[in-house]
């Protein structure tokens, strides 16, 4: 079964020749159907060779961020048997490596620092005063 290459975001491909499936059977309710039929997929991406078209720099990531669904090769694996048709299962796992894909390259903006404006700091002093004093009048005076 030849895949067709996953277009994870603009100019971010996975090429087909990557990617390689397994089946075996799907476990779970089903009756006799789930010992028959080999609807579970195991989807397997070679990291190794996205290199080339992503960089070391976005491997790297990728390997950082999703290091528990590597298998002992550094391989990505992504396991579906939602569905009781081995297409529906492999149609979910493409949409999940792509999705997957996606969250681990997504860089997060820098946070910028920044201060409070001097009247900000002005109304919190007041309003620190204020309360301070409605409490300082509910004290019993000194005798």
């Amino acid at each position: 079964m030849t895949l067709p290459d996953v277009e994870v975001t603009r100019g971010r491909v996975v090429p087909g020749r990557l990617l390689s499936l397994r089946f075996a059977r799907g476990g779970g309710p089903g009756g006799q159907h789930v010992n028959k039929v080999e609807t579970k997929v195991d989807l397997r991406v070679d990291l190794d060779g996205l290199r080339a078209s992503w960089g070391d720099d976005d491997v790297a990531r990728v390997r950082a961020k999703l290091a528990a669904r590597l298998d002992a090769e550094g391989r990505l694996q992504i396991v579906c048997s939602e569905y009781r048709s081995q297409s529906q299962n492999v149609a979910a796992a493409l949409a999940r490596l792509q999705a997957i894909l996606r969250g681990a390259l997504h860089r997060p903006r820098p946070r910028k620092k920044t201060r409070p404006s001097r009247g900000a700091v002005e109304r919190r002093l007041q309003e620190k005063k204020r309360r301070s004093e409605i409490k300082q009048s509910r004290r019993t005076p000194p005798s």
